[in-house]
C-alpha cells in the first residue's frame, strides 16, 4: 500500500493545470483501453480482458441455493432482504448498481459527439470513456456468470428515471460537471467496500473470490482514473459543492438500494468518499490508472 504520496481529490487546482491534465490523460486513455470500435461501443483492450476471462472460466463449488432467489429479487426486492442467503444479497446489490450505471451511460451515449464529429480534448476523452463504462457493464455482467447466473437481463428503469438519466448529460457543464464528478467518486467507494466484502462472503469460495476481485480490479482501475478525469472539469466552487454532495447524493442513490443497509456501512462510505485522497488504492491498481497531477505530493 502507498501512503502519503497523493493528496486529497478535492484539492485546488489552477484553469491551466486541468487543462494540462486533460492533454495528459488523453495520451493515457488512447493507450490505456486501445482502439475505439464505436459501433460495439467497446475498445480493443477490454475486449480482449474479458475473453481472458471468458475463456478461463471458474465456478462456486457450491452453488447458489437457490438461484430462483435472485431472480425474483434481482430487478425488484420481492422478499425480505434479511432473510437472503448474503450472496444472493450480493449479487442483487452488484446487479442494481451496474444497472444504474448501464442506463446512465445509454442516455450519454446518444447524447455526447461521436469521435468523427468531437474536435475537443474534452468530447474525445468523454467518448471514451463511455465506451470504458460499456465494457465495465459487461465485466459486471461476467461477474454474475461466474455465479451460475446466465439468465440476467439487463432492463430499463422505470420512465421517470429513465427520463432523467436521459436528459442529465444534456445539461450544460455548470450543472452537469460536479454531480458527475460525485457520481464517479461513488462507484470508487462502492468498488472499494464490494472487495472488501468478497473476503468476507467469499471466504470458502477462493477461486470465485479472486476472479470476481480480478474483473472488479479492471472495473476500479478504469473508474479511478475517471475521477481525477472528472474533477478536471470542475473549479474552485465546484470542488467545494462536490465535497458537501458527498453525502446527499451518497445517501440518496444507495436508500434506492435495499440491499446495501444490509451489506455495507453507509455511513463509512460517505466517510470515505469525502477523505478519498487515492492513498489507500493498492499500488498495482495506481500503476495500471491515472491520478491528476495537482493530488499528487
Amino acid at each position: 500500500m502507498v501512503s502519503g504520496k497523493y493528496l486529497s481529490v478535492f484539492s485546488p487546482a489552477t484553469a491551466q493545470q486541468r487543462q494540462q491534465n486533460f492533454e495528459n490523460y488523453w495520451v493515457f486513455t488512447q493507450q490505456h483501453g486501445g482502439e475505439l470500435f464505436e459501433a460495439d461501443k467497446d475498445l480493443a483492450k477490454k475486449r480482449a480482458k474479458l475473453q481472458y476471462f471468458k475463456d478461463s472460466p471458474v465456478s462456486l463449488r457450491k452453488p447458489l441455493a437457490d438461484t430462483d432467489a435472485f431472480y425474483r429479487n434481482y430487478i425488484k426486492m420481492q422478499d425480505d432482504p434479511g432473510k437472503l442467503e448474503r450472496l444472493t444479497l450480493m449479487l442483487t446489490a452488484i446487479y442494481k448498481f451496474a444497472r444504474h450505471e448501464w442506463v446512465g451511460i445509454k442516455g450519454a451515449w446518444d447524447a455526447v459527439p461521436d469521435m468523427a464529429n468531437s474536435h475537443s480534448v474534452e468530447d474525445k476523452i468523454s467518448r471514451v470513456h463511455l465506451a470504458e463504462e460499456f465494457c465495465h457493464v459487461r465485466l459486471f455482467d461476467e461477474m454474475l456468470r461466474t455465479c451460475g447466473l446466465d439468465n440476467v437481463e439487463w432492463v430499463p428503469l422505470g420512465p421517470i428515471k429513465e427520463k432523467i438519466y436521459q436528459q442529465f448529460p444534456k445539461f450544460p457543464g455548470f450543472l452537469m460537471d460536479t454531480p458527475a464528478f460525485v457520481t464517479e467518486l461513488m462507484g470508487v467507494t462502492f468498488y472499494r467496500h464490494l472487495d472488501r466484502l468478497f473476503d468476507d462472503i467469499l471466504a470458502d469460495e477462493p477461486e470465485v473470490k479472486e476472479r470476481l476481485k480480478a474483473l472488479l480490479d479492471e472495473i476500479t482501475i478504469d473508474e479511478v482514473a475517471h475521477v481525477g478525469q472528472r474533477r478536471n472539469f470542475i473549479g474552485p466552487v465546484g470542488t467545494k459543492v462536490s465535497y458537501w454532495l458527498v453525502k446527499p447524493f451518497y445517501t440518496l442513490f444507495f436508500n434506492d438500494i435495499p440491499e446495501i443497509k444490509h451489506l455495507f456501512d453507509l455511513q463509512q462510505m460517505i466517510k470515505d468518499g469525502q477523505a478519498f485522497d487515492f492513498n489507500e488504492l493498492p499500488e498495482s491498481m495506481i500503476e495500471r490508472s491515472w491520478i491528476p497531477s495537482y493530488c499528487k505530493a
